[in-house]
């Protein structure tokens, strides 16, 4: 018999706090110091209006459609409109129920906001309003069912510990599809004006990614402290990576290119911290540079695509990275199933179906809502005026900084 557990419950309600900071304060600081000034308010907008658009749908009905009985393998019953009918003492696992909602609503949070990188700088708030709660509706929930939901992805058994397909890969991609749509910035040059800024944000994220690790076993256990330790070691070496790969490339290193190389191996070890050890956890770490290295500095101007902030070339590759490498290390003391080097080579066949199927699904369904939305309202796309002069002053009549004060 299952039973209420108070260790649990705490942990998972820190673990909740913790991606809270993710989803807002981090990605704002992040976004925010490697945008432009002129942009810097309206870059932070962005992700504090789609936290609270996903917020408010979440406890609705996205909850209900991504976690409730399964239909069909494709989305959940909708029982429970407005968590009514779900007591405070109902459980999931050992944790409340409400809990379980709140911390998935966190994820779903952020994911919305990671996306948003990439169109900073050049799409009108109204669009970006509409566009979130018919992408949460459209692409988030089905794709979160399928995975973590009971859904067919579920059912095949992909592995996805915290979010590699459903929240880095779902949002890379979707990012770059919107990103098309929009087309290229009128100066397409990344030059962070407050770096500080940017550093504080990745701070905060790798804070806040012990959270979202350590808490998707949802509960306070060896699995818990094992995801934390490989979270950390993943991005320690992700940094030292991209820092060499600096210093060999252009001579020396950057700050922009160490946290960019912690993010990007946070994001490849998401979807494996609760199925690899430390040695499988060192080489996710260390490859996930590499490769949103080489997609940003040689794909990304080789294709052409003007995704701002590099949300696919970091989010997006590392992702697919880290959900593949998954199949590749997965321990099975650790999570109960077994990688291609522990004798199980059908995982990394299945890890890479669960790629595949979100890349086209998230990528497909993102550029047809932006494509309909730039038809419906004659262009998501600002004025060239109002880019050229900042969004904070033309879309929010504010400043971000007042020198004459």
């Amino acid at each position: 018999m299952v039973m209420f557990s108070a260790g649990d419950t705490a942990w998972v309600l820190v673990c909740t706090l913790l991606v809270l900071i993710m989803s807002i304060p981090a990605v704002a600081f992040f976004y925010g110091g490697l945008s432009k000034r002129k942009n810097l308010l309206n870059t932070i907008f962005l992700t504090f209006i789609a936290f609270s658009i996903i917020s408010v749908i979440w406890v609705i009905f996205g909850y209900q459609f991504a976690f409730g009985t399964d239909i069909n393998g494709l989305i959940g019953s909708p029982t429970n409109f407005f968590l009514q009918g779900i007591g405070l003492d109902d459980l999931n696992g050992t944790i409340p129920t409400l809990l379980f909602v709140m911390f998935q609503c966190a994820f779903a949070g952020l994911t919305c906001a990671i996306m948003s990188g990439a169109l900073v700088g050049r799409m009108r708030t109204r669009a970006w309003v509409i566009f979130v709660p018919l992408w949460a509706c459209l692409v988030y929930v089905p794709i979160a069912h399928w995975v973590w939901g009971g859904g067919w992805l579920m059912q095949m058994g992909a592995l996805d510990f915290a979010g590699g397909a459903v929240v880095h890969i779902n949002s890379g991609i979707s990012a770059l599809a919107v990103a098309l749509v929009l087309g290229k910035r009128k100066d397409t040059s990344l030059i962070p004006h407050n770096l500080g800024y940017a550093v504080l944000g990745a701070a905060l994220l790798w804070f806040g990614w012990m959270g979202f690790n350590g808490g998707s076993g949802l509960a306070a256990d060896g699995l818990a402290a094992n995801a934390i330790i490989v979270s950390n070691v993943a991005a320690a070496v992700g940094l030292i990576v991209w820092t060499i790969i600096d210093t060999f490339m252009v001579g020396k290193p950057t700050v922009l290119g160490a946290i960019s190389g912690a993010v990007a191996g946070l994001v490849g070890i998401t979807p494996a911290a609760g199925f690899v050890d430390v040695p499988g956890a060192i080489i996710i770490g260390a490859v996930a540079p590499i490769i949103s290295y080489f997609a940003i500095n040689y794909l990304k101007p080789k294709l052409g695509y003007d995704d701002a902030l590099d949300v696919w070339g970091i989010h997006g590759m590392s992702g697919v990275w880290g959900a593949i490498a998954t199949g590749i290390f997965a321990v099975p003391s650790i999570g109960g199933v077994a990688g291609l080097f522990y004798g199980n080579p059908g995982q990394v066949g299945i890890q890479i179906i669960s790629v595949i199927a979100t890349i086209i699904y998230s990528f497909v369904i993102s550029y047809v809502l932006a494509k309909v939305l730039d038809k419906a309202m004659n262009g998501i796309r600002v004025e060239e005026s109002e880019e050229v002069g900042g969004l904070d002053s033309n879309l929010h009549r504010e400043s971000a900084y007042n020198f004459n004060s």
